[in-house]
Protein backbone atom coordinates (compact mmCIF):
# COMPACT_ATOMS: atom_id res chain seq x y z
CA UNK A 1 0.00 0.00 0.00
CA UNK A 2 1.39 3.10 -1.18
CA UNK A 3 2.59 5.63 1.65
CA UNK A 4 1.46 3.15 4.42
CA UNK A 5 3.28 3.99 7.62
CA UNK A 6 5.04 1.53 9.78
CA UNK A 7 3.82 3.10 13.14
CA UNK A 8 -0.49 3.38 12.92
CA UNK A 9 -2.09 4.98 16.15
CA UNK A 10 -5.90 5.01 16.11
CA UNK A 11 -8.02 7.17 18.66
CA UNK A 12 -9.10 10.89 19.55
CA UNK A 13 -8.01 13.98 17.87
CA UNK A 14 -9.28 16.64 20.14
CA UNK A 15 -8.46 20.20 20.69
CA UNK A 16 -7.00 21.23 24.67
CA UNK A 17 -8.89 24.28 25.94
CA UNK A 18 -6.50 26.03 28.51
CA UNK A 19 -7.79 28.97 30.23
CA UNK A 20 -5.51 31.07 27.63
CA UNK A 21 -5.22 29.05 24.91
CA UNK A 22 -6.75 26.19 22.61
CA UNK A 23 -3.69 23.90 21.28
CA UNK A 24 -3.96 20.49 19.43
CA UNK A 25 -4.29 17.12 21.23
CA UNK A 26 -5.38 13.40 22.36
CA UNK A 27 -3.00 11.14 23.30
CA UNK A 28 -2.82 9.04 20.35
CA UNK A 29 -2.24 12.36 18.29
CA UNK A 30 0.37 12.78 20.56
CA UNK A 31 2.15 9.85 20.53
CA UNK A 32 1.72 10.45 16.54
CA UNK A 33 3.04 13.55 16.36
CA UNK A 34 6.14 12.98 18.54
CA UNK A 35 7.26 10.25 16.17
CA UNK A 36 6.67 11.72 13.36
CA UNK A 37 8.72 14.76 14.83
CA UNK A 38 11.40 11.75 15.45
CA UNK A 39 11.77 10.79 11.81
CA UNK A 40 9.41 7.68 11.68
CA UNK A 41 6.67 6.65 9.33
CA UNK A 42 3.19 7.22 11.44
CA UNK A 43 -0.56 7.81 10.57
CA UNK A 44 -3.98 8.04 12.65
CA UNK A 45 -7.28 6.67 12.73
CA UNK A 46 -9.14 8.95 14.07
CA UNK A 47 -12.64 11.10 13.25
CA UNK A 48 -13.00 14.95 13.09
CA UNK A 49 -16.41 17.41 12.49
CA UNK A 50 -17.13 18.85 9.65
CA UNK A 51 -16.72 22.13 11.25
CA UNK A 52 -14.35 25.03 12.23
CA UNK A 53 -12.25 22.55 14.59
CA UNK A 54 -12.18 20.14 12.06
CA UNK A 55 -10.78 22.17 9.26
CA UNK A 56 -8.10 23.59 11.90
CA UNK A 57 -6.85 20.33 13.11
CA UNK A 58 -6.31 18.95 8.89
CA UNK A 59 -4.54 22.55 8.54
CA UNK A 60 -2.24 21.90 11.61
CA UNK A 61 -1.17 18.04 10.52
CA UNK A 62 -0.71 19.27 6.47
CA UNK A 63 1.50 22.18 8.40
CA UNK A 64 3.78 19.44 10.29
CA UNK A 65 3.39 17.05 6.72
CA UNK A 66 1.76 14.18 8.84
CA UNK A 67 0.44 11.61 6.85
CA UNK A 68 -3.60 12.25 6.84
CA UNK A 69 -4.60 8.61 5.80
CA UNK A 70 -7.70 7.82 7.29
CA UNK A 71 -9.19 11.12 9.67
CA UNK A 72 -12.86 10.19 8.73
CA UNK A 73 -15.41 13.14 8.84
CA UNK A 74 -18.20 13.48 10.41
CA UNK A 75 -21.16 15.75 9.50
CA UNK A 76 -23.41 15.45 12.77
CA UNK A 77 -21.03 15.06 15.52
CA UNK A 78 -18.45 17.89 16.14
CA UNK A 79 -14.55 17.78 16.23
CA UNK A 80 -13.94 16.68 20.23
CA UNK A 81 -12.59 19.28 22.47
CA UNK A 82 -11.29 18.60 26.32
CA UNK A 83 -11.54 21.34 28.95
CA UNK A 84 -7.97 21.37 30.89
CA UNK A 85 -7.06 22.68 34.26
CA UNK A 86 -3.86 23.12 35.78
CA UNK A 87 -3.14 22.43 39.27
CA UNK A 88 -0.01 24.91 41.16
CA UNK A 89 2.56 22.17 40.12
CA UNK A 90 1.18 21.97 36.75
CA UNK A 91 -0.41 18.39 37.29
CA UNK A 92 -3.53 18.32 34.39
CA UNK A 93 -7.19 17.35 34.74
CA UNK A 94 -9.56 16.58 32.00
CA UNK A 95 -13.17 17.49 31.03
CA UNK A 96 -13.92 15.72 27.98
CA UNK A 97 -17.62 16.51 25.69
CA UNK A 98 -19.11 13.48 24.53
CA UNK A 99 -20.27 12.67 22.37
CA UNK A 100 -18.49 14.00 19.38
CA UNK A 101 -16.86 12.61 16.33
CA UNK A 102 -13.97 10.54 17.81
CA UNK A 103 -16.41 8.51 19.50
CA UNK A 104 -17.64 7.18 15.69
CA UNK A 105 -14.83 6.02 14.11
CA UNK A 106 -15.55 3.83 11.67
CA UNK A 107 -14.14 0.43 10.37
CA UNK A 108 -13.18 1.74 6.93
CA UNK A 109 -11.09 -0.71 4.49
CA UNK A 110 -8.74 1.88 4.65
CA UNK A 111 -8.22 1.35 8.35
CA UNK A 112 -8.00 -2.36 7.72
CA UNK A 113 -5.36 -2.02 5.29
CA UNK A 114 -3.21 0.41 7.86
CA UNK A 115 -3.35 -2.00 10.39
CA UNK A 116 -2.27 -4.77 8.84
CA UNK A 117 0.51 -3.52 6.86
CA UNK A 118 1.52 -1.65 10.01
CA UNK A 119 4.36 -2.70 12.05
CA UNK A 120 2.97 -1.19 15.53
CA UNK A 121 -0.54 -0.43 16.12
CA UNK A 122 -0.96 1.45 19.29
CA UNK A 123 -4.02 2.64 20.96
CA UNK A 124 -5.21 3.74 24.48
CA UNK A 125 -8.36 2.76 26.22
CA UNK A 126 -10.17 6.35 26.37
CA UNK A 127 -11.59 5.82 22.69
CA UNK A 128 -13.67 2.53 23.89
CA UNK A 129 -16.00 5.17 25.56
CA UNK A 130 -17.73 5.08 22.16
CA UNK A 131 -19.63 1.87 20.89
CA UNK A 132 -18.55 2.60 17.40
CA UNK A 133 -15.17 3.32 18.12
CA UNK A 134 -14.97 0.54 20.51
CA UNK A 135 -16.19 -2.03 17.83
CA UNK A 136 -14.26 -0.64 15.43
CA UNK A 137 -10.67 -1.16 17.89
CA UNK A 138 -11.94 -4.36 18.89
CA UNK A 139 -12.22 -5.64 14.87
CA UNK A 140 -8.46 -3.59 14.40
CA UNK A 141 -6.82 -5.56 17.03
CA UNK A 142 -7.52 -8.65 15.19
CA UNK A 143 -5.73 -7.13 12.28
CA UNK A 144 -2.51 -6.08 14.26
CA UNK A 145 1.20 -7.82 14.30
CA UNK A 146 1.79 -5.50 17.74
CA UNK A 147 -0.19 -3.72 19.57
CA UNK A 148 0.98 -0.81 22.24
CA UNK A 149 -1.56 -0.60 24.80
CA UNK A 150 -1.69 2.93 26.55
CA UNK A 151 -4.05 2.73 29.46
CA UNK A 152 -5.97 5.92 30.62
CA UNK A 153 -8.10 5.60 33.33
CA UNK A 154 -10.54 8.26 32.48
CA UNK A 155 -13.22 8.12 35.26
CA UNK A 156 -16.01 7.31 34.25
CA UNK A 157 -15.60 5.78 30.81
CA UNK A 158 -14.00 2.29 31.54
CA UNK A 159 -14.58 -0.49 33.27
CA UNK A 160 -11.81 -3.55 34.52
CA UNK A 161 -13.67 -5.81 32.31
CA UNK A 162 -12.88 -3.38 29.25
CA UNK A 163 -9.19 -2.95 30.37
CA UNK A 164 -8.72 -6.82 30.66
CA UNK A 165 -10.08 -7.49 26.91
CA UNK A 166 -7.35 -4.93 25.72
CA UNK A 167 -4.77 -5.81 27.09
CA UNK A 168 -5.23 -9.88 27.01
CA UNK A 169 -5.33 -8.17 22.75
CA UNK A 170 -1.88 -6.60 23.16
CA UNK A 171 2.02 -7.42 23.29
CA UNK A 172 2.45 -4.26 25.53
CA UNK A 173 1.37 -1.97 27.25
CA UNK A 174 2.22 1.26 29.46
CA UNK A 175 0.38 2.05 32.40
CA UNK A 176 1.12 4.59 35.24
CA UNK A 177 2.09 3.63 39.00
CA UNK A 178 -2.00 4.39 40.20
CA UNK A 179 -3.70 2.88 36.77
CA UNK A 180 -1.09 -0.61 37.76
CA UNK A 181 -2.64 -0.18 41.52
CA UNK A 182 -6.22 -0.21 40.59
CA UNK A 183 -6.10 -2.36 38.30
CA UNK A 184 -4.19 -4.96 40.87
CA UNK A 185 -6.58 -4.33 43.32
CA UNK A 186 -9.77 -5.11 41.27
CA UNK A 187 -7.93 -8.21 40.11
CA UNK A 188 -7.04 -9.33 43.49
CA UNK A 189 -3.56 -9.36 42.87
CA UNK A 190 -1.23 -11.16 45.60
CA UNK A 191 1.56 -8.81 45.56
CA UNK A 192 1.54 -4.56 46.95
CA UNK A 193 5.05 -4.14 44.82
CA UNK A 194 4.69 -2.38 41.62
CA UNK A 195 7.04 -4.38 40.43
CA UNK A 196 5.77 -7.88 41.49
CA UNK A 197 2.22 -6.63 40.67
CA UNK A 198 3.51 -5.67 37.21
CA UNK A 199 5.10 -8.55 36.58
CA UNK A 200 2.60 -10.79 38.18
CA UNK A 201 -0.09 -8.95 35.26
CA UNK A 202 2.05 -9.09 32.41
CA UNK A 203 2.54 -13.08 32.80
CA UNK A 204 -1.83 -12.83 33.47
CA UNK A 205 -2.24 -11.35 30.29
CA UNK A 206 0.82 -13.03 27.93
CA UNK A 207 2.36 -9.60 27.28
CA UNK A 208 6.02 -9.58 25.85
CA UNK A 209 6.82 -6.41 27.80
CA UNK A 210 5.01 -3.16 30.08
CA UNK A 211 5.90 -0.08 31.45
CA UNK A 212 4.87 1.43 34.59
CA UNK A 213 5.43 5.42 34.29
CA UNK A 214 6.10 6.78 38.08
CA UNK A 215 5.81 10.75 37.43
CA UNK A 216 8.91 12.40 38.91
CA UNK A 217 10.01 9.13 39.95
CA UNK A 218 10.55 8.00 36.55
CA UNK A 219 9.43 4.47 35.07
CA UNK A 220 10.08 0.96 34.93
CA UNK A 221 9.72 -1.83 32.21
CA UNK A 222 9.87 -5.14 32.07
CA UNK A 223 10.84 -6.88 28.98
CA UNK A 224 11.13 -10.24 28.34
CA UNK A 225 12.58 -11.86 31.38
CA UNK A 226 14.74 -8.40 32.22
CA UNK A 227 14.38 -5.38 34.74
CA UNK A 228 14.90 -1.89 33.24
CA UNK A 229 14.15 1.42 35.63
CA UNK A 230 15.34 5.16 35.24
CA UNK A 231 14.60 7.34 38.54
CA UNK A 232 13.45 10.32 36.33
CA UNK A 233 14.81 13.91 36.28
CA UNK A 234 14.56 16.85 37.97
CA UNK A 235 12.72 19.44 36.40
CA UNK A 236 10.82 22.92 36.96
CA UNK A 237 7.06 21.30 35.77
CA UNK A 238 5.09 24.31 33.12
CA UNK A 239 2.26 21.42 32.52
CA UNK A 240 2.59 17.84 32.13
CA UNK A 241 -0.02 17.47 29.14
CA UNK A 242 1.40 14.96 26.87
CA UNK A 243 4.83 13.94 28.52
CA UNK A 244 3.15 10.42 28.88
CA UNK A 245 2.57 10.40 25.59
CA UNK A 246 6.29 11.62 24.41
CA UNK A 247 7.39 9.14 27.00
CA UNK A 248 5.34 6.44 24.93
CA UNK A 249 6.33 7.54 21.82
CA UNK A 250 10.50 7.53 22.25
CA UNK A 251 10.19 4.21 24.11
CA UNK A 252 7.99 2.51 20.95
CA UNK A 253 10.21 4.17 18.71
CA UNK A 254 13.58 3.02 20.30
CA UNK A 255 12.72 0.05 21.49
CA UNK A 256 11.23 -1.38 17.86
CA UNK A 257 12.62 0.76 15.43
CA UNK A 258 16.20 2.03 16.75
CA UNK A 259 16.39 -1.18 18.46
CA UNK A 260 18.00 0.56 21.35
CA UNK A 261 19.04 -1.31 24.43
CA UNK A 262 15.92 -1.08 26.45
CA UNK A 263 18.18 1.07 29.55
CA UNK A 264 18.63 3.56 26.92
CA UNK A 265 15.82 3.66 25.35
CA UNK A 266 14.52 3.92 28.59
CA UNK A 267 16.43 6.89 29.54
CA UNK A 268 15.78 8.75 26.48
CA UNK A 269 12.04 8.34 26.40
CA UNK A 270 12.44 9.27 30.30
CA UNK A 271 14.47 12.82 29.19
CA UNK A 272 11.74 13.14 26.32
CA UNK A 273 8.75 13.02 28.39
CA UNK A 274 10.73 15.67 31.12
CA UNK A 275 11.30 18.15 28.81
CA UNK A 276 7.67 18.03 27.69
CA UNK A 277 6.35 18.88 30.88
CA UNK A 278 9.20 21.31 31.51
CA UNK A 279 7.16 23.40 28.31
CA UNK A 280 4.40 24.46 27.27
CA UNK A 281 1.87 22.22 25.63
CA UNK A 282 1.83 18.28 24.51
CA UNK A 283 3.45 18.85 20.96
CA UNK A 284 6.40 21.63 21.90
CA UNK A 285 8.93 21.68 20.01
CA UNK A 286 12.34 19.75 21.18
CA UNK A 287 15.75 19.61 19.78
CA UNK A 288 18.75 17.11 20.05
CA UNK A 289 20.75 19.40 21.99
CA UNK A 290 18.34 19.55 24.80
CA UNK A 291 17.69 15.53 24.83
CA UNK A 292 21.43 15.43 25.31
CA UNK A 293 22.07 17.56 27.57
CA UNK A 294 19.30 16.36 29.87
CA UNK A 295 20.77 13.09 29.62
CA UNK A 296 24.05 13.95 30.66
CA UNK A 297 22.91 16.00 33.26
CA UNK A 298 21.52 12.36 35.23
CA UNK A 299 23.15 9.52 34.52
CA UNK A 300 21.68 6.36 36.88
Amino acid sequence: MKNSPKIVCFGEILWDIFPNKKVIGGAPLNVALRLHSQGHSVGIISRIGDDENGTKALNYLKSEAFLLNDIQKDDTLKTGEVLVSLNEKGTASYEITKPVAWDAIEFSSLAKKLVKNAEIFIFGSLVCRGKVSRDTLLNLLKLSKFSVFDVNLRSPFYSIDLILQLAKESQFVKMNDEELQEIASNLHCPFSELKESAAWFMEKMNLKGICITLGEKGAFILYGDNFYSHNGFKIIVKDTVGAGDSFLATLIGELFFHKTAPQQALARACAVGSLVASKSGANCKLTENEIKEMLLETKN
